[in-house]
């Protein structure tokens, strides 16, 4: 059985991601599965998740403020070593079927390690075609 390891270049833009804010829409072969959104730095993938939770209970608001915590230990730089791929606007496609979720905006995280794959650019629906096809 081989070892997992991480392709130099995704981890290059997983980086770059982190460190300088960069964004690029991107899908990975996963398992097997096809994920497929926008590559995001750590920290505002901690941000978006802390905000997800901090109109809730007192217990939404302890896991907002332990996310937002995450998020400010991201971007202090210290880490070394990648190991964790970050997307929003997630689809995943498992075969010919719809992507899930089919709406909303998704935040995703991911081993590193565990991509197989990957290509620039994101999968899209087909948009519906009009109703005025004089073309």
């Amino acid at each position: 059985m081989s070892e997992n390891t991480k392709d130099n270049i995704l981890e290059f833009f997983v980086t770059a991601a982190n460190k300088h804010d960069f964004e690029l829409d991107i899908s990975l072969l996963v398992h097997g599965a096809i994920v497929t959104g926008t590559l995001i730095s750590a920290t505002e993938y901690f941000e978006n998740m802390s905000q997800s939770f901090e109109d809730g209970s007192d217990i939404s608001q302890k896991v907002s403020q332990q996310l937002s915590e995450a998020g400010e230990s991201a971007d202090s730089g210290n880490q070394q070593e990648v190991n964790f791929i970050h997307l929003k606007n997630t689809k995943i496609y498992c075969g010919d079927s719809k992507p899930t979720p089919s709406k909303g905006e998704i935040l995703w995280r991911g081993k590193l390690e565990e991509v197989d794959s990957f290509f620039l650019g994101r999968i899209a629906e087909p948009k519906s075609k009009s109703k005025n096809n004089d073309k």
